[in-house]
């Protein structure tokens, strides 16, 4: 079957422009990408979006501070900032309900948006979510190079090479250097090193910030009936692997499924077995 083609608009929500990519018909679900430097929506998903297309419509936005997308995120709560700019989204193409797919910071972004309005989420699919037991360990490896990427002596490819071929995937074959020149080109936009949107808290509100971006604290997260399915790396080096049995244990309705040989970017990694696992889950076929 020949691919959909790729609809492409740039959407007003709550005063920032948000750009989304949409194919295919049926239920919807949006794809929510992670926040490593010079990611955005399309290119995160390109193994999957197709494959979902066949069953859903699929909804891909560049998330607040990525992409095409206005950049800025509010620093005292950005996950906060990520779930409420999603959420108005959802108002924007007119959905009272739809799935969400989320890897990393995207999978912390759905987490918050279904703690905060449950009623607005069908069901889940978390990939190596972030915001997982943040507190309760020292950052990884993975994660801070990603968090430096921007500091010291600034962004560099270099840098970015490394988080991507180190920290991001286990067998680093498949990534381009074309894969690594496009990132960290969309990585040094003047607008995303002003305000980075992804970094450690600072200030007088950082201690409020940290735990509030850590899931784990919420008490609502034992309450949480969203049907769930979380994909995790085993060899993940950003998020720590064990973060799935946190939520697999304090989730109501929660599957974990621990993928071998694998390191964060489990959709790209392992494409075939996500777009299988996942249009089954999504679709009731659980």
């Amino acid at each position: 079957m020949a691919p959909q083609p790729l609809h492409e608009s740039l959407l007003d929500v709550a005063g920032k422009k948000i750009f989304v990519a949409e194919t295919g018909d049926g239920p919807p679900v949006l794809l929510l990408h992670g926040g490593g430097p010079g990611t955005s929506g399309v290119p995160s998903y390109h193994r999957n979006i197709g494959a979902l297309a066949e069953e859903f419509r699929v909804v891909v936005p560049d998330l607040p501070g990525y992409g095409r997308s206005t950049k800025g995120v509010d620093a005292s709560d950005p996950v906060g900032h990520l779930a409420d700019t999603v959420r108005g989204l959802l108002d924007e193409l007119g959905l009272d309900r739809a799935h969400l797919v989320g890897h990393s910071y995207g999978g912390a972004c759905a987490l918050r948006l279904a703690l905060d309005t449950p009623e607005r989420v069908g069901r889940m699919v978390l990939l190596g979510p972030g915001g997982v037991g943040t507190t309760r360990s020292l950052p990884t490896p993975g994660l801070t190079a990603l968090l430096n990427y921007y500091t010291g002596d600034g962004p560099s490819r270099p840098k970015l090479e490394r988080f991507v071929r180190e920290y991001l995937v286990v067998d680093a074959t498949e990534i381009s250097d074309q894969d690594i020149d496009d990132r960290y080109r969309a990585s040094i936009d003047p607008e995303v090193v002003a305000s980075p949107p992804l970094r450690r808290p600072s200030g007088r509100g950082a201690l409020r910030t940290v735990w509030r971006t850590d899931v784990t604290r919420d008490r609502r997260l034992g309450r949480l009936r969203v049907p769930t399915l979380v994909l995790w790396g085993a060899r993940d080096k950003v998020n720590r692997p064990r973060g799935g049995r946190m939520l697999a244990e304090r989730m109501p309705d929660c599957d974990l499924y621990t993928v071998a040989n694998t390191g964060h970017w489990v959709q790209f990694e392992r494409a075939e077995l996500f777009n299988r696992l996942c249009s089954g889950f999504l679709a009731g076929r659980r």
